[in-house]
């Protein structure tokens, strides 16, 4: 299993902006050096609270920060923006990266964002079909595309560059809500990316209802829907014990669950009073991890368990900690979480066990040397060697009583 971030950002309004982009920054930053796989940064418009307009920017900033670890937008929202210029952008940026780039899409999840530019809610969807339909004809090209849509025109268009990452970078599709996520992704040869599944009342098991329909439509499109291309996200928070986690994220939690109630329109723990009373409903309702690596394992098993298995698992950060607490939070998570579903830790057990089965044929051999080298040296009735002789004595006779 792979892991990284999925980083809209969220903010609370009372912070430095400027400050609270380097540590965005900053965080990524630490995550390369951490050994996570991927980071999923977002477009939002409006809302004082997530801050980057432009996620190919952000992107190319973290790129010249980081070595390793692989670069995604999180998402960009189709409906804003002329196919054409996601297109070229995306593979300007996998050049300059050198093919550390995905690509991820959706309608857009903000509605003020909509509302701003003038779309109906009920267009994004279409739009992003659309639109993700003549990315994809460019990305391959075959050739010229040509395309008239109430939105935007392309006429004779192609890229004159083609990806770095041949034949293409990753394409990935949002899913959140409605099955239009996964039925495009399917029908296009696309990854899917399921945004908050932890965060709508029936959000884990609706994971594999989504599944069904993007594993169904990829086969009526000839495409192949590979678990290890499912990504799924989750809000998590962890310390050494739970009463520390739950201490620390009542640093902005609350001013992140009135945001999702009061401007994203995702009423989650209703009227919390406190800090506390919100960090800890969310636990209640499974919404996130506030606790320890331990709580950590348990969700992402039971999400495995739910959904029938992903390749990747994503943290919603949400600033609910302050910065250095996040910090410690993501190594504490590489250290103690990562390993158990990499494999990385299997090696080092076994060889572990293998050396302790052969101690009791390897350790005598091993005492016999020593005393033998000690003898030749010292003679048979020096102090040293009496010693020795008792030392060797006392450990073979442990070695025999423990086999």
């Amino acid at each position: 299993m792979k892991f990284g971030v999925f980083l809209a950002p969220f903010h609370a309004k009372r912070k430095n902006p400027t400050l609270a982009l380097e540590h965005d920054i900053e965080l990524i930053a630490n995550m390369d050096r951490l050994g996570y796989d991927e980071a999923w940064i977002g477009e939002h418009h409006s809302g004082g609270v997530e801050l980057i307009p432009s996620p190919e920017i952000m992107i190319a900033t973290m790129a010249e920060r980081t070595r390793h670890i692989m670069l995604g937008t999180g998402v960009i929202s189709l409906a804003y923006h002329h196919p054409l210029n996601v297109a070229e952008r995306m593979v300007f940026l996998d050049h300059i990266t050198r093919g550390r780039v995905m690509m991820g899409v959706g309608p857009g999840a903000l509605a003020v964002d909509a509302y701003q530019r003038g779309i109906e809610p009920k267009d994004q969807r279409r739009r992003m079909s659309e639109s993700l339909e003549v990315i994809v004809e460019l990305l391959n090209g075959d050739a010229p595309v040509n395309r008239e849509s109430d939105w935007f025109t392309v006429r004779e268009a192609h890229l004159h560059m083609r990806p770095y990452q041949r034949p293409c970078f990753e394409i990935a599709v949002a899913s959140l809500l409605s099955p239009s996520g996964p039925e495009l992704a399917g029908r296009l040869g696309a990854s899917l990316l399921s945004i908050g599944a932890t965060l709508l009342e029936d959000g884990v098991e609706a994971l594999g209802a989504f599944w069904s329909v993007y594993e169904e439509t990829s086969e009526r499109h000839g495409n192949v829907a590979s678990r290890d291309n499912w990504r799924v996200v989750a809000p998590w928070h962890i310390a050494p014990t739970r009463e520390q986690a739950l201490a620390e994220v009542e640093y902005g939690i609350k001013e992140w669950v009135e945001y999702e109630l009061e401007v994203a329109n995702l009423p989650l723990v209703g009227d919390a009073r406190t800090p506390r009373e919100a960090a800890e409903r969310m636990i209640d309702i499974g919404a996130a991890v506030i606790g320890t690596p331990d709580d950590a394992i348990a969700m992402i098993d039971n999400m495995i368990e739910s959904s029938g298995g992903f390749g990747t698992f994503l943290n919603m950060i949400c600033d609910w900690a302050d910065h250095d607490a996040q910090m410690r939070s993501f190594e504490l998570f590489a250290n103690e979480v990562m390993p158990r579903y990499q494999g990385s830790i299997a090696g080092l057990e076994q060889s572990y066990a293998w050396g302790k089965s052969r101690k009791g044929v390897i350790a005598p051999k091993v005492n016999e040397a020593f005393l033998d080298s000690t003898k030749k040296y010292y003679g048979d009735d020096h102090d040293r060697t009496r010693k020795m002789q008792a030392m060797v004595g006392a450990e073979d006779e442990a070695i025999e009583t423990a086999s």
